[in-house]
């Protein structure tokens, strides 16, 4: 049936006629090898590394004309091997929708886009896109946009979840068709974005606010009736006072109901400083995140979270932190500093070293300091449409560190190394002439 839907689409595209027009298709390969011996969390001693070979295959079907577009993207995310080579069928659930979403131009600069999509924003600390995950993140949502020639941008979007239809029979059923209460699994979000461009100075403005599903406090899994709801705002700001100098800032906290019986109130800020004074980058940045050293026995939930954002590319790239994992926990310190060395015409290297500390006590007697992370990352380009890209991260991880992911004998060597070829070629660009006008 899917199948059916998209060639119709396709078909449909295809005899569309209007006033430039343009019809693209494109493909974004990239599989990717990975040596995992300490990633996400510490590596008990004695336990072999994992090594495997992830890909992602997507085709994205995009349509342009003056006043209307329309894109929409599939995408099998697999393991090589994870299907038998003579299966019939691939019973992974592999393929997937990732984004479809119509955009009306309506004038003036106000534009909606309606449908599955990816939210991103400045640099992407509330809302990313999640590119480095092959199945990224995308929400179903529906936009009202405006923009103008003076660098004045505003988003408001909509987005409301169900897991279900709700049929008259079940229509007063909590447990029908409700989204399960979790930090990713939003039953209902609607959030504005305020951005302006000057010269030397650019600022953006954010107010997100999410509502929850309430769950049975006997199980803490089960959907009951009523949400609670919790905001995320702030700001983000961007300065270049000189030539290749620049500053950057974030300042955001978060309010509201974590449950029904517990508030929450956290903060997040960073500053970072970068210099390129000709082709090599340098930079030093602070980033925290607020913590909490009771998990909430107190009624208050005082950790950050950074809710929909790319968090792969904060706080070290073995993702110790906030990726999936470090949720209503002791918050984070993280002093890091950054190089990027243009070692060819097209390719550079980077190397950054983070510091972590906790943000609160880990307990009386237990040293804040938490390890040192550093990160290497080669790109090269290949192709026009094909870069190669090679990474090497060691962890130097503390007692504490140990004390905090509870992994008691943690192995003397923490590290993880991948190599990923990001292919994205255009397979087809299409706009067609105009009609001749007919003889009078």
């Amino acid at each position: 049936m899917k199948n059916k839907l998209y060639f119709a689409l396709l078909l449909f595209i295809l005899a569309t006629k209007g006033k430039a027009q343009e019809f693209s298709i494109d493909a974004d390969i990239r599989p990717r090898l990975e040596y995992l011996n300490g990633f996400g969390t510490l590596i008990p001693d004695g336990v072999d590394a994992g090594t495997f070979v992830q890909q992602r295959t997507r085709l994205k079907l995009g349509y342009k004309q003056e006043k209307f577009s329309a894109f929409v993207s599939v995408q099998d995310v697999s393991i090589w091997g994870d299907t038998p080579q003579i299966a019939p069928t691939d019973g992974n659930d592999s393929f997937s929708l990732a984004q479809a979403w119509i955009d009306f131009k309506f004038g003036k600069g106000w534009s909606t886009k309606l449908g599955r999509q990816a939210l991103s924003y400045d640099d992407q600390r509330i809302f990313g896109g999640l590119d480095w995950a092959m199945q990224g993140r995308f929400h179903d949502a529906a936009l009202l946009k405006y923009a103008n020639d003076k660098g004045l941008k505003l988003d408001i979007g909509l987005a409301f979840n169900q897991n279900g239809v709700r049929t008259q029979t079940t229509l007063f059923d909590p447990n029908n068709g409700g989204n399960v209460r979790a930090v990713f699994d939003y039953k209902g979000m609607i959030y504005a974005w305020l951005h302006k461009d000057w010269e030397k100075f650019s600022g953006s403005l954010l107010i997100a606010n999410n509502s929850y599903q309430n769950l049975d406090p006997n199980d803490g899994q089960t959907p009951v009736d009523g949400t609670v709801r919790r905001q995320t705002f702030g700001t983000h700001l961007v300065a270049k006072p000189a030539k290749g100098f620049s500053i950057a800032a974030n300042i955001y906290g978060q309010t509201g109901d974590f449950t029904e019986d517990i508030e929450l109130s956290a903060y997040n800020a960073l500053l970072e400083l970068t210099y390129k004074p000709g082709k090599t980058l340098f930079g030093l940045g602070f980033e925290t995140l607020s913590g909490d050293e009771n998990g909430g026995t107190d009624g208050k939930i005082e950790s950050f979270f950074p809710i929909f954002g790319t968090n792969h590319k904060f706080n070290g790239y073995m993702d110790y932190f906030f990726v999936g994992n470090h949720a209503n926990n002791v918050g984070l310190n993280d002093l890091y500093g950054k190089t990027v060395i243009k070692t060819g015409e097209k390719s550079s290297l980077l190397i950054k070293a983070h510091y972590f500390a906790a943000a609160e006590s880990l307990g009386e007697g237990i040293d804040d300091y938490l390890g040192t992370e550093v990160d290497l990352v080669y790109t090269q380009k290949v192709l026009p449409f094909a870069t190669l890209k090679i990474g090497y991260s060691h962890m130097f991880a503390s007692d504490s560190m140990e004390i905090l992911k509870g992994v008691a004998d943690p192995a003397s060597t923490q590290n993880w190394a991948w190599a990923m070829l990001v292919v994205k070629p255009n397979l087809l660009k299409w706009s067609p002439k105009p009609a001749a006008p007919e003889n009078l």
